[in-house]
């Protein structure tokens, strides 16, 4: 345990511009970290022994604050807009230097760790943290290297995270006090004036999300990924609600990861970039999540949580700091989870959608055409109430299930995506509907749970192989006439609707969302994508 702001650990901060420091906390223990985090009033232990930390103002990444340096090495890179928002280079030295001197004075928590389980798409990581508690997650989340290994590297990127720095915005080019910075030319990210430690992860991300596919061929994706016993791979991407982590979960698979992934070229399969599970403990209980539950031990984290009255026992119900409460822990927590975490070639591909207009079947085999189109509208439903109590669908499309993370263009995800089932036709893209049959939320009812386990199993086993599918008319996917252990009837959601007109109608409708969301990728995409757009909708539209 170093702390003092010794050689060494200044050597390694000079890079940064770090030349000053009160103490210097050098690739601590969690167990060590746990104490620090104590002993600064950081958080408090549960009765599981897990970390209890709030991240204050902010519960979530702040997206409209989330900046990537314009310079000549992105200027004609990245998907510029309002996903990537442009950050003047002098504007970022600025606050660079700024957040430097801030921390001058501090004790400060650095780790050195790695992004990528694959040695071969690797980056060297270092990270700078103003909070004890920052530097376990990132311990957690991130890859820990081998104890004893020489980690006095020059980094591949770095992280400088300080929670109470906060920016002027008249001054510093910044929307607000917030902010969370990418430099690719400095290889740098920086991150003030939130608590939030996802904006670490992400950040990160969003980097593998521009070097991966730009530099290395490597398709980045934000998923999840599972290991059958026979070695067959299976990935999951889904947003928010569609069952991504439940159905990846299988006591009979090995867990691979449940968020972030890399293709890699030819044969090589695919590999985890992260080193643990940032998971949603909303409403957790041992029953549902048996694996997330029994991980939630000393070591890991769990944020902006509340424990039960007069008890350190936490009430996962509750709901007063946010919905968004989490918990991070090393991959090791999991019993089956597969390490190294690489994998090979998948066989299956889920996109995952809650669909509450009830109008995607709720298992479809997806060509080539529909898989770059599916998988670049990332299509779910979410269900809003009103004031009056009356609730109805509302879209959500998020481009490649992943929107906020791309710094390149969405299409360049989805022709990577098409290369690979050029390369390797066994590969079977399935689009599962775990929303609504029978009718749009508040008629119809929600997909049966067991239902779309046995689906996703019968894909999972070669099942389906043999079977008759008839072409969907409107969406143009292909709907299997048997599932084992699935009643023939709700395969094709028409059939599940009492008004056959209404479900015409709501699926043109639902249609014509998709074209009109896609008008905005239509000058980029090429004409084997737009082949994969719902037909009547265009017709309709022409």
């Amino acid at each position: 345990m170093e702390t003092a702001a010794s050689t060494d650990a200044m050597n390694r901060l000079n890079p940064l511009g770090i030349s000053q420091a009160k103490e210097v906390c050098l690739n601590l223990t969690p167990a060590e970290l746990v104490e620090e985090a104590l002993k600064n009033g950081e958080g408090t232990l549960t009765d599981t022994g897990a970390l209890m930390a709030d991240t204050g103002k902010f519960t979530g990444r702040s997206p409209k604050d989330r900046f990537v340096v314009k310079d000549d090495h992105t200027a004609d890179t990245v998907w510029w807009g309002d996903i990537n928002i442009a950050f003047d280079p002098q504007k970022f030295d600025q606050l660079h230097e700024k957040m430097v001197q801030y921390l001058a004075d501090k004790k400060i928590y650095v780790r050195d760790a790695y992004a990528g389980a694959h040695p071969d798409y690797q980056l060297k990581l270092r990270v700078v943290n103003e909070l004890a508690w920052h530097n376990l997650f990132c311990y957690n989340m991130f890859l820990r290297p081998e104890e004893g290994a020489d980690t006095s590297w020059t980094p591949d990127f770095s992280i400088i995270c300080a929670p109470g720095f906060e920016a002027d915005p008249t001054v510093d080019g910044t929307r607000q006090a917030n902010f969370a910075i990418l430099n690719f030319s400095k290889k740098m990210i920086l991150i003030g004036g939130t608590g939030y430690a996802g904006e670490m992860k992400k950040g990160i991300f969003g980097v593998l999300n521009y070097l991966l596919p730009h530099a290395h061929n490597t398709l980045a994706m934000h998923c999840s990924a599972n290991v059958g016993k026979d070695g067959d791979t299976a990935i999951f991407f889904g947003l928010s609600g569609t069952g991504k982590t439940t159905l990846s979960a299988d006591p009979n698979r090995g867990l691979v990861g449940d968020d972030e992934h890399g293709w890699m070229p030819g044969d090589a399969g695919i590999f985890n970039f992260e080193g643990g599970c940032y998971a949603k403990v909303i409403d957790l209980s041992r029953e549902k999540e048996p694996e997330i539950w029994d991980a939630i031990k000393f070591g890991s984290i769990v944020e902006n949580t509340r424990f039960l009255p007069g008890t350190h026992t936490v009430d996962y119900a509750n709901k007063s700091v946010t919905e968004n409460t989490r918990t991070a822990y090393p991959i090791h927590y999991i019993p089956n989870a597969v390490e190294p975490s690489v994998a090979g070639v998948p066989k299956n591909i889920f996109f995952l959608t809650a669909d509450a207009f009830g109008v995607i079947p709720p298992i479809s085999k997806l060509d080539k055409s529909h898989a770059m189109y599916h998988f670049m509208s990332g299509y779910t439903a979410k269900v809003a109430g009103t004031e009056m109590g009356v609730t109805e669908p509302q879209t959500t499309f998020s481009a490649c299930f992943g929107q906020v993370f791309l710094p390149l263009h969405p299409t360049k995800y989805a022709e990577m995506l098409g290369q690979k089932m050029e390369e390797h036709p066994e590969v079977n893209v399935w689009l599962v509907n775990t929303g609504w049959s029978g009718g749009s939320y508040g008629v119809g009812s929600r997909m049966k749970l067991g239902y779309t386990r046995a689906m996703i199993t019968a894909a999972l086993e070669g099942q389906l192989e043999g079977v008759d599918f008839h072409k969907h008319p409107v969406f143009g996917v292909e709907v299997p006439a048997a599932v084992p252990g699935v009643p023939a009837e709700i395969l094709d959601p028409r059939n599940t609707w009492t008004d056959k007109e209404a479900y015409d109608k709501t699926a043109a409708d639902l249609a014509e969302k998709f074209v009109a969301n896609f008008q905005r990728f239509a000058d980029f995409a090429s004409e084997e994508i737009l082949a994969g757009a719902p037909k009547v909708a265009v017709e309709a539209g022409a």
